[in-house]
């Protein structure tokens, strides 16, 4: 008993490296456009918890890249790494709720997951959740979040979100609009940004 108790450790042992390597395979295969390698190689990190490899086996899934396109497996597969807190993941999870893919259309899901990777300073999820609470959408409308997080995602390079904003401030007092950008202020000194 001890002796297979010992091979099966070396076994564990010897295989721990392979996965490692297995996500950087994977990505060599996507770049060669090998996708049916790449998902598998992906599968094998995933499968040993690595959130990198369940990030993109989940877009693999939702894009049908070397697989059939299945919502229901990329949903599998971004939970597990957003449940990490994979930024990533949390975002796609966010979109898919917010879209309704592979599950029915719930806003508050949405809302949840794009909060989590808004706070982690993913800025596409900060534009998000900011339209996401200037439309109501899942949260009651509230102009002051929704013009602290576009002020965020500004920032933190969001391009058009000037428009964005002004669209957002003809809606607001100036008072609200002094706590809005107040609440970003925070925020960004809360999170190292100046």
């Amino acid at each position: 008993m001890k002796r297979l108790i010992q091979v099966f450790l070396m076994l564990i042992l010897m295989s721990a490296p392979v996965y490692a390597d297995d996500l950087q395979d994977g990505l060599n295969a996507y770049q060669k456009q090998d996708l049916k390698e790449a998902v598998r190689l992906f599968s094998l990190s995933a499968e040993q918890g690595d959130v990198d490899a369940q990030t993109l086996l989940g877009s693999m899934y939702s894009e049908g890249l070397g697989v059939p396109q299945n919502y229901k497996e990329s949903l599998k597969w971004y939970r597990l790494a957003a449940e990490q807190g994979a930024v990533g993941a949390q975002y796609n999870l966010g979109t898919m709720y917010g879209k309704g893919y592979g599950v029915p259309q719930n806003y508050k899901e949405a809302v949840r997951w794009y909060k989590l990777a808004a706070e982690q300073g993913a800025v596409d999820a900060q534009v998000n959740l900011g339209m996401m609470y200037a439309n109501g959408e899942g949260v009651s409308r509230d102009y002051i979040k929704a013009h602290k997080w576009i002020n965020i995602a500004v920032a933190n390079g969001f391009e058009n979100g000037r428009k964005t904003k002004d669209l957002i401030e003809k809606q607001m007092t100036p008072d609200q609009i002094a706590e809005a950008q107040k609440l970003a202020r925070e925020w960004m000194n809360e999170h190292g940004k100046e």
